[in-house]
């Protein structure tokens, strides 16, 4: 399955959820109404009915249930993956951290953020764990973060540890995130009985103060209790279930992606190894809520019988990748690793490992790519080595003083500033003063500094990712800071009233993927709408992207032809580019973004379809595209010559 297909198959399995949920909470409902009939309704009279009483006690239960998930959702929605793994005792990791471990790591995440199309995750270790695991959390990568655990970190080689955070973004990609928040909130509400009862078992026990006045009361209150546990024991039951239902074909799935990024297995299948060997293995055992985020982990977080099991068996996933593994193997490593665990960092400097960035020069301004759509829609939310060869790339080629500059909060809102500053000086002029008055005069003197010393002579193919690095770093302000910064942007983009390709593309991806991860419950959704109920949006967005990538007005027609056929091939709509250009497209990503995951496929087609008529993608079509997939939520790789 494609990227589409997945979200697709996401969608259902969201609504299956929600089945199981229904079938969970009548379960408990039937299992209360029974405790309710034994204790109560024994001791009515022959001709009164319990059914009142029942329904009251059902209505009450499935109250609780439901009051209980939209809560744990909605805590969820305000704080996104940040307040999953700072509920798990996680630490944020510093942009400019020099700790060389912590630094290994956020290369390894940068790297394939950028070969991923996705802006880079923030980054959390749970220091108090030994155990190597790790796990992704948010509603969409605009808000994502990934969480490694100290003992990730300490015993896994970058090879490994590769394999483990490729495995981490396949979650990111295939929209796993936004499904197990949901799950969180689900089973919470499942769950909510349990807790009630073990609330009022352990809260009462020093009740009554010896007084046998109100023994018969507290008797009553602590069968309640006990009730209420051994009730709960069904939504745990059901919670688990759900749980290893949802989750194991889901951890198969990127354990396959993983390989696909990294195109080794060696990496992946040594850090299952060190999982299996080593005494700590993937537990969490400093974290309280283990059990609230077992589905999301890379592995085992707890121990669980296979009944239960969230991830498919150790033995098995290794297998996976190297067949002829064997548990006589697996014995051998661990009794090593007894005498002599390993070191992650000793294990690099023993590998040798070294760039390959040469292997994926950046393309000239305008080259001759004949893009095929169907290869296109194949890379969206998959990419392969080369894309991770092609990231290395752009990382190695983009300056030390940039990439540094990108990831410090008091230089990261100069920088994306001067990305805009134009290179005429009169227009640069009056930037420098609108970045003054906004930002105030030394963060002026900044930009206008990067700006001609770095920003000018910058490659353009490296300036959208040298923008996603920096993203972290301004989601870090408060909202009115953002707010007022985006003002700022639009002020130095209409500068000259004109949008060239590049602004309008930097404008759009920072309301994507900042201001989005504001409001990351509210903005995550699967769209409903079929390409037949938005044809004048489409019209638009293909006129658009054909007059901004051909001079010649019968060029343009023909590619605006070439990519209506893809999506519309029964309709005639006229070509008719905008008066106001790129701007044009403001209008049409509310309904786009509504599409269903497959008619996305088609958007992304249709438009590679109109870029690809003429045989040559230049940078700015190639970044316009890139732009569009990421407005529609499908992040898009960086190498697209694979798809030609």
């Amino acid at each position: 399955m494609n990227f589409f297909e997945h979200q697709a198959a996401a969608r259902r399995t969201s609504q299956r959820l929600v089945l199981l949920f229904v079938l969970a909470v009548i379960g408990i409902v039937l299992a209360v109404d029974a405790v309710a009939w034994l204790v109560v309704g024994a001791r009515m009279d022959p001709g009164e009915s319990a059914l009142p009483m029942l329904a009251a006690i059902s209505l009450l239960t499935a109250a609780v249930i439901g009051v209980a998930s939209m809560y744990r959702i909605a805590s969820l929605s305000s704080g996104g993956g940040d307040s999953v793994a700072a509920g798990l005792g996680g630490r944020l990791v510093p942009e400019d951290t020099t700790d060389p471990s912590l630094r290994r790591l956020r290369n390894v995440v940068e790297e394939m953020a950028i070969a991923s199309g996705v802006p880079t995750p923030r980054l959390y270790v749970l220091e108090r764990d030994a155990g190597i695991n790790a796990f992704a959390a948010g509603y969409a990568p605009a808000d994502a973060v990934v969480a490694v655990t100290r003992g990730a970190i300490d015993r896994l080689n970058r090879d490994e540890l590769q394999g483990v955070i490729a495995h981490e973004f396949s979650h990111v990609l295939n929209g796993d995130m936004r499904l197990n928040i949901r799950l969180i909130g689900v089973l919470f509400g499942i769950m909510a009985i349990s807790l009630i009862g073990k609330k009022i078992l352990f809260n009462g026990i020093g009740w009554g103060g010896g007084d046998r006045r109100n023994s018969g009361g507290i008797a009553v209150v602590l069968v309640a209790a006990v009730s209420a546990i051994i009730i709960g024991s069904i939504g745990m039951f059901f919670a688990r279930m759900i749980k290893a239902g949802v989750s194991r074909s889901r951890e198969s799935l990127a354990d396959a992606s993983a390989v696909q990024f990294t195109r080794q297995t060696a990496g992946l299948a040594g850090a299952l190894k060190k999982i299996a060997g080593l005494e700590a293995g993937s537990r969490l055992e400093a974290s309280a809520d283990a059990e609230e985020v077992s589905h999301m982990l890379f592995g085992e977080g707890l121990k669980a019988s296979t009944l239960f099991a969230t991830h498919p068996p150790i033995l098995e996933r290794i297998r996976a990748l190297e067949p002829s593994f064997s548990g006589a193997q697996l014995n051998t490593l661990a009794a090593q690793w007894r005498h002599a665990p390993p070191v992650g960092l000793d294990e690099d400097a023993h590998l040798g490992f070294a760039s390959d960035a040469a292997a994926a020069p950046l393309r000239p301004d305008s080259a001759e790519v004949s893009l095929q759509p169907r290869a296109v829609t194949a890379q969206v939310a998959r990419p392969g080595g080369d894309d991770y060869a092609r990231a290395d790339a752009i990382l190695e080629r983009m300056p030390e003083s940039l990439r540094e500059v990108a990831t410090r909060r008091d230089s990261v809102m100069p920088l994306l500033a001067g990305l805009l500053v134009d290179a005429e000086e009169a227009l640069a002029g009056r930037q420098h003063a609108m970045i003054g008055e906004a930002l105030g005069t030394a963060q002026a003197d900044t930009a206008w500094r990067l700006q001609t010393q770095l920003l000018a002579d910058l490659h353009p193919a490296l300036r959208l990712p040298l923008a996603m690095l920096a993203f972290p770093a301004l989601r870090q302000f408060p909202r009115p800071d953002i707010e007022r910064f985006l003002a700022l942007v639009d002020r130095l983009v209409h500068a000259d009233d004109r949008v060239s390709l590049f602004e309008y593309c930097l404008g759009r991806l920072l309301q994507v993927q900042v201001v989005e991860a504001l409001d990351p419950g509210r903005n995550a959704r699967f769209g409903r709408l079929k390409p037949g109920g938005v044809k004048q949006e489409f019209a638009t967005l293909l006129s658009v992207v054909a007059d901004a990538g051909h001079d010649d007005p019968a060029a343009a027609h023909r590619a605006y032809a070439a990519g209506l056929a893809q999506v519309l091939p029964r309709d005639q709509l006229p070509y008719a580019p905008p008066s106001n250009g790129v701007q044009a497209l403001d209008a049409v990503w509310g309904p786009l973004d509504s599409l269903d995951p497959l008619a996305k496929q088609v958007v992304v087609e249709a438009v590679t379809a109109t870029i690809a008529c003429d045989g040559r993608a230049t940078v700015a079509e190639v970044e316009l595209l890139r732009t569009i997939c990421g407005v529609l939520h499908c992040p898009l790789p960086p190498m697209l010559e694979r798809a030609a």
